[in-house]
């Protein structure tokens, strides 16, 4: 029996697989089982940041497996100490709830923004604005929250308390925003929606309009946060930093976390007992997340980030099949003129390279380590698929 037909009998098909069963991996090129070898321009959805097997981050987590892999949070380890006060100095919050995933990083926003208001307000004011083509998890919770149809069956009832206003509307944001609201929920580039940047205009209403009311702005950076643009946080680019700020992806270089940033008016929200997470905090990902920002907080790492952006999209406009290319920093959607994206992304994988699809779009979210010479190798064999 084949390593995918073993696969396919014992694991839950919830997902649409390319038939590559991956072995291993270094730097950013990984092989499969039969040895051939592939250029990652997706690392993971984002989560190798640092690439395959890093050499400094393996031994990070090496030397913490060794030490201790798990205690629960009754207790305190001085690698999540010291894991939050780097994090959020480099992000400029005051505190951090840690959790495994970016739909758990959510979770935890939603109910500081609801305990936030219901403290202070009372009842009544508990409605989360989020916008339309937006993607924020799937739990129920965040399946509720996320503002595409599609995402919205089978599953019923969805949690109430959502409002959806459309990306980009001044008008439908002031129409929607009222007594009853106590947050907006943005993400300031919509990944899986299409890899599509948020007007600074309307980023502008969304805060102006929020201080105004007292309404909270939480910012949906899983997928854009942690250098992943360029900046360490998206919301850089926008003169913006939200009461709350959501990580998890790229945070810790492929080892499950996620992260809820808090500003001092939201840090003393949850008290004991009303969150948690087994797992949240767990030494073996905090180290892994101290590698991380070590290197992306080094001298000049976000500034070659952004210029490896710019050298891609000038090879990229310069094809004939490119319409467009959205996006900041090394988080970009391709729009096609003729060809479907998922089609090119199967001719890429038996070309071998690796790239991910967003809507219709080709989307590139390449290892921030990646080099030049392996851009070119990569572009060159994207390019000449793009204009068969």
């Amino acid at each position: 029996m084949s390593t995918i037909e073993k696969f396919n009998k014992h694991v839950v098909q919830s997902y649409g697989r390319f038939p590559l069963v991956m072995e291993q991996g270094s730097g950013r090129r990984c092989k499969d089982e039969d040895g051939k070898e592939y250029i990652d321009f997706g690392s993971g959805i984002g989560t190798n940041s640092l690439g395959f097997c890093d050499e400094k981050w393996a031994d990070a987590v090496c030397s913490q497996v060794r030490t201790l892999q798990h205690n629960s949070n009754y207790y305190y380890t001085a690698v999540q100490a010291e894991f939050a006060e780097k994090l959020c100095e480099t992000a400029g919050y005051s505190a951090v709830f840690f959790g495994n995933s970016g739909a758990e990083a959510n979770e935890c926003a939603i109910k500081t923004a609801r305990k936030y208001s219901f403290d202070k307000y009372g009842k009544g004011r508990h409605n989360i604005i989020t916008l339309v083509n937006s993607f924020h998890g799937r739990t129920i919770a965040t399946l509720s929250a996320t503002g595409q149809d599609v995402f919205h069956n089978y599953f019923f009832p969805f949690l109430e308390g959502f409002i959806n206003v459309r990306a980009n509307d001044i008008n439908d944001l002031k129409e929607k925003i009222d007594d009853t609201v106590c947050a907006v929920m943005i993400e300031y580039v919509q990944g899986e929606g299409g890899v599509n940047v948020l007007d600074k205009d309307f980023v502008n209403a969304v805060f102006e309009l929020c201080g105004e009311k007292d309404i909270l702005v939480i910012a949906d950076e899983v997928q854009s946060g942690v250098g992943r643009t360029g900046k360490f946080l998206a919301g850089e680019y926008f003169g913006k930093k939200a009461d709350i700020t959501t990580l998890a992806k790229g945070i810790a270089g492929g080892v499950p976390m996620g992260a809820c940033l808090m500003n001092e008016k939201c840090k003393g929200v949850l008290t004991k007992g009303t969150h948690g997470s087994t797992f949240g905090g767990n030494p073996i990902a905090c180290a892994g997340g101290l590698a991380v920002l070590e290197r992306i907080t080094s001298e000049g790492f976000l500034d070659e980030v952004c210029k490896k952006a710019e050298y891609v999209k000038e090879k990229l406009s310069e094809c004939s099949e490119v319409e467009s290319v959205s996006g900041l920093g090394l988080m970009m959607g391709i729009a096609l003129k003729s060809k479907k994206a998922v089609d090119v992304a199967g001719k890429c994988l038996e070309k071998g390279l690796l790239v991910l699809t967003a809507k219709d779009k080709v989307r590139l979210l390449p290892p921030l380590t990646i080099s030049y010479d392996e851009l070119n190798d990569g572009l060159k064999i994207l390019i000449e698929i793009l204009e068969e």
